[in-house]
């Protein structure tokens, strides 16, 4: 990879964190709204959050970047979806919260850590062969960032039911 494509991608990337710390925040309104309208407020919230969350959408594009076959871009986003999920659903119900700051700021090595293995990372600084199990990362960040959105989704008066 020559360096100004080097340059471009760290650049790119650099300009991109700050969005990060904004990724699984959720604005006064929107909150009143979910107050006031329901569980449908909820789903409506998680479809923006998909479709406008910085991180998940720099960390797929990191992740289906360098994939050239339908099947495997949906393999990705599948392992991403399921880990997301799984966290979301289980920590939410289960009351399971952390600090949600350190949550983002792990978030956000997650998608420097794509960036990383994008450029051969692994293979140039640590002398590896090839890089770890990109499906494995994947899924396991997918966990992750479920864990971030439950973190700040707990925040709100879910209620007993």
């Amino acid at each position: 990879m020559g360096r100004s494509r080097l340059f471009s991608i760290t650049v790119v990337g650099l300009a991109a964190l700050p969005l990060l710390a904004f990724a699984h925040g959720i604005s006064a309104e929107e909150r009143q709204r979910m107050l006031d309208g329901g569980y449908f407020e909820y789903v409506l919230l998680g479809a923006r959050h998909m479709l406008t969350g910085y991180d998940h959408l720099l960390f797929l594009f990191g992740v289906v970047f360098f994939l050239t076959k339908f099947t495997d871009v949906a393999k990705f986003v599948t392992a991403f979806t399921l880990g997301h999920c799984i966290t979301l659903i289980f920590a939410t119900f289960y009351g399971i919260t952390w600090n949600y700051f350190l949550i983002d700021a792990v978030i956000a090595v997650s998608v420097i850590y794509k960036g990383f293995d994008n450029i051969g990372g692994f293979q140039r600084v640590f002398e590896m062969e090839k890089s770890p199990s990109l499906l494995g990362a994947v899924f396991a960040f997918g966990l992750l960032h479920g864990f971030g959105l439950s973190t700040r989704l707990q925040q709100l008066p879910l209620g007993d039911d």
